[in-house]
């Protein structure tokens, strides 16, 4: 099948399941997540899914990923999942608020949550009908369905997912933990769509686990729109670990406010394909902008990050570091863009992407770029793909260490200038073990699951 062929047959299959189920979406939904819909699928109709065709997704094939017949979920399941007794994901020493999606939909807490007066956390789609007013304020305001299909998409299908508002000087005491889980013996179109909005000077701090709980298929498209207010500051965490049949596409769109700081840490341990998209504007002065990734990929897996830095105003700084461990025949691609428009003068942003190839086959494409306007700036990117240092091995070796566990920690050491930079003991405590597992080859898909599948 042509590449022509393949982007028509797909898009032409999604526009027609969403004709088809289009009245049962529209009487699950509010009136104000509807309203968003025939724009959605016009834009959609127009952009298709996205090929190689297009600069942002060069060399990540993702109609390669979305052949086959997927199915949706329209309503909630009615059974309820016990997370005590199916999932052990939350880490007992790190004090959080969890949150349970599954395919899609708000399952709320496990417990009673204790929060801070005016607070709102609750299901998308409550919240658009309980809260109109904020939810008009910044529902797909910053997720443009104009020049993405797959944004398009996600808002054409888009039905629950997670709410959280914290006005001004409010702060968070733990933090939110949300479970994504894709539990299904029918290969699944999932739709998972959040909208985190932060008052002037409020704090929090959110972990997002994305965990398959069946070896189907899922095509899950998700995207988070997060809006800083003046001197609020958000620490976003994310660990993907979905099985390798499925196909993943993530897109955060980040909109800060003066004096705001949002930190991000992307760590992809599975998935078949996974798709990380990152559009920050800095909207106005003194804010600053963290992105960490680091995937660790094998198999035929396909990790692809994307992240457009738009810097709009003055006296700003963002930091982008991404690494990658690839193995087998796995592939992965960085394609880095940072912005600075005409009066972001005093700008500092620098951009990074290092990569180890652990085989001859492995391959990672990488493209980190400027484009500048502002003339008082500082800015700088690079990127380097290469191969554990034999120097470094043979000194190991000479020591008495092993070939094989001095590859393992070369790699570690290689892995932990992401993971330092978490600011919560615990969770980089966990995350270490999560990472050197799976750098052994003892992590798998279902590492914390209860469920024993067979599809």
């Amino acid at each position: 099948m042509n590449l022509l062929t393949s982007d028509t047959v797909i898009k032409q299959q999604i526009i027609d399941q969403f004709e088809k189920h289009a009245d049962e979406l529209n009487k699950g939904s509010g009136s104000q997540i509807n309203r968003f819909r025939k724009q959605a699928l016009n834009d959609f109709n127009r952009l298709g899914i996205p090929t190689t065709k297009n600069e942002n997704y060069r060399y990540t094939p993702v109609d390669r990923f979305l052949h086959g017949n997927y199915d949706l979920e329209l309503l909630a399941n009615p059974f309820r999942i016990n997370l005590e007794d199916v999932f052990k994901c939350n880490i007992p020493e790190l004090d959080t608020d969890v949150l349970l999606i599954l395919n899609g939909f708000y399952y709320g807490s496990e417990r009673q949550l204790n929060l801070p007066d005016g607070v709102i956390i609750c299901s998308l789609n409550e919240a658009s009908q309980r809260y109109p007013d904020i939810f008009n304020a910044h529902y797909s305001k910053y997720a443009d369905t104009a020049t993405d299909g797959l944004v398009a998409m996600n808002t054409l299908f888009a039905r629950d997912g997670i709410f959280v508002y914290l006005p001004e000087d409010t702060e968070l005491n733990r933090p939110l933990q949300i479970i994504n889980l894709t539990y299904s013996f029918n290969n699944l179109r999932i739709t998972r769509r959040n909208l985190v909005v932060a008052g002037k000077n409020a704090k929090a701090g959110i972990v997002i686990c994305d965990h398959s709980l069946c070896e189907q298929s899922y095509h899950i498209n998700s995207l988070s729109e997060i809006c800083l207010g003046d001197h609020a500051h958000i620490d976003y965490a994310r660990i993907q670990n979905e099985n390798n049949l499925s196909a993943q596409i993530n897109n955060v769109f980040v909109n800060q406010q003066a004096n705001s700081h949002f930190n991000s840490h992307i760590i992809t341990l599975h998935a078949g394909l996974s798709r990380n998209n990152f559009y920050v504007k800095l909207r106005d002065p003194y804010c600053e902008c963290n992105l960490y990734g680091l995937f660790l990929c094998d198999g035929n897996q396909h990790v692809a990050n994307y992240t457009l830095m738009n810097h709009d105003s003055p006296n700003c700084l963002s930091n982008q570091l991404f690494k990658g461990i690839l193995d087998d025949e796995a592939t992965g691609t960085f394609n880095g863009k940072i912005f600075v428009r005409q009066d972001a003068q005093k700008t500092r942003a620098y951009q990074r992407n290092n990569n180890i190839l652990l085989s001859s086959s492995a391959k990672m494409n990488s493209k980190p770029h400027l484009e500048i306007y502002a003339d008082d700036v500082k800015c700088s990117h690079g990127a380097t793909t290469g191969q554990l240092d034999n120097e470094a091995l043979f000194y190991m070796r000479t020591r008495g260490i092993g070939v094989n566990e001095a590859r393992h920690l070369l790699m570690y050491a290689f892995a932990n200038e992401i993971v330092s930079e978490i600011s919560v003991d615990v969770l980089r405590e966990r995350i270490i073990e999560l990472i050197d597992k799976r750098l052994r080859g003892e992590l798998s898909r279902c590492n914390n699951c209860d469920i024993h599948c067979i599809p």
